[in-house]
């Protein structure tokens, strides 16, 4: 029974905390497992990690002093640590955007039971004075399905507490812990720290509108594909440039995604292409670069074929295809596209097979 002698309560939970810890440890392992299986393949969530700790012994009793205790000695209630540490296992999940953070609440929810939900969010938003990091705490449980699971039933019943937040709000949370003094200190100082704790905030949300807003570009590029010739090997005739005409990433996928509809162009490859293309052509316009894939890319489909059969375990992908056809455009300005042997391969075929 629990008793009002704390000293007597603090030995009892050492020797409780000693006695679970293998089983928390697994259990704490498990619940990693299980929402890194639920939340990486989603395609809902970009999750950049997920982690989880079994909370320490003396951590706890910290915990339990600072926030409980007083209140259960005014009210002259015996002291009971346990039941107080909901977070004895804690696990963390952070992803990329903050909007993401009720995407990762809502998954969880079909194989946990919902216990609390702390939005940190909303606390310091409501809360002018207050500094600190936003984030979503949950206190979950295996739901009734994956408590009848045999490889749970050790920890069946057992309780912890979800965090979910974005790298930035992870980040705050790091250096927050390492302001020493936060309350009753001189105004300007505390000033500097909300200072701090806004540029955080306004990095969180600047890294969501920069990906709406690339998405947004990406819906919006223009398309000369849509009106360009069939390829035929007719010139297209390009129009005088205009404010924006000039190649960037977004339309370079535009008019790249026509060619080869089932090539996943990665980001940081995209981008360093086309700052590529422009150091060997500066000002090259979208509607230049459609013209001459579409006056080039047949002979180099054919020269593909030839590498192909030649050398079977040779690679030729997409990005190998434009710069044949950036050499083939203009072997002058686009010979760096090319590596030499790449080069004189390439020069040997056209000799032989023509340009046309």
């Amino acid at each position: 029974m629990p008793s009002l002698d704390f000293e007597r309560e603090e030995a009892r939970f050492r020797a409780f905390h000693d006695q679970k810890l293998p089983r928390l440890q697994e259990a704490c392992a498990s619940f990693v497992a299980l929402l890194t299986a639920l939340l990486t393949p989603s395609g809902q969530v970009e999750v950049a990690k997920v982690e989880g700790r079994v909370k320490d012994k003396e951590e706890s009793i910290r915990k339990f002093t600072r926030k409980y205790r007083p209140a259960l000695e005014e009210a002259n209630e015996p002291y009971e640590i346990a039941p107080y540490i909901t977070d004895l296992i804690g696990v963390r999940v952070v992803c990329l955007y903050e909007d993401e953070l009720e995407k990762v609440a809502h998954l969880v929810r079909s194989h946990f039971d919902v216990m609390d939900v702390t939005d940190k969010v909303a606390a310091v938003e409501n809360t002018e004075a207050s500094f600190g990091y936003k984030g979503l705490h949950l206190d979950l449980r295996l739901n009734v399905t994956e408590r009848a699971l045999p490889e749970h039933a050790a920890y069946a019943d057992q309780a912890f507490e979800l965090q979910v937040r974005t790298i930035i709000q992870d980040s705050w949370s790091v250096l927050d812990h390492k302001i020493k003094y936060k309350k009753s200190i001189p105004g300007q100082l505390k000033r500097r720290i909300n200072v701090l704790s806004a540029l955080f905030e306004l990095a969180d949300r600047e890294f969501r509108q920069i990906r709406d807003a690339t998405e947004a570009e990406l819906l919006q590029a223009p398309d000369e594909t849509a009106e360009a010739l069939p390829e035929t090997g007719v010139q297209v005739v390009e129009k005088t440039p205009t404010a924006g005409s000039e190649l960037n990433a977004f339309t370079f996928l535009k008019i790249a995604n026509h060619f080869f509809k089932d090539f996943e162009f990665e980001p940081s490859k995209v981008d360093s292409f086309v700052d590529d293309i422009q150091s060997w052509s500066s000002g090259m316009t979208r509607a230049r670069f459609n013209a001459l894939l579409r006056e080039t890319i047949a002979v180099v489909k054919r020269y593909k074929l030839h590498f192909e059969e030649q050398n079977p375990q040779g690679s030729f992908n997409p990005y190998t295809v434009i710069r044949h056809c950036l050499y083939l455009s203009n072997n002058i300005a686009f010979r760096p596209a090319l590596r030499n042997v790449a080069r004189e391969a390439f020069e040997a075929w056209l000799q032989e097979h023509g340009r046309t």
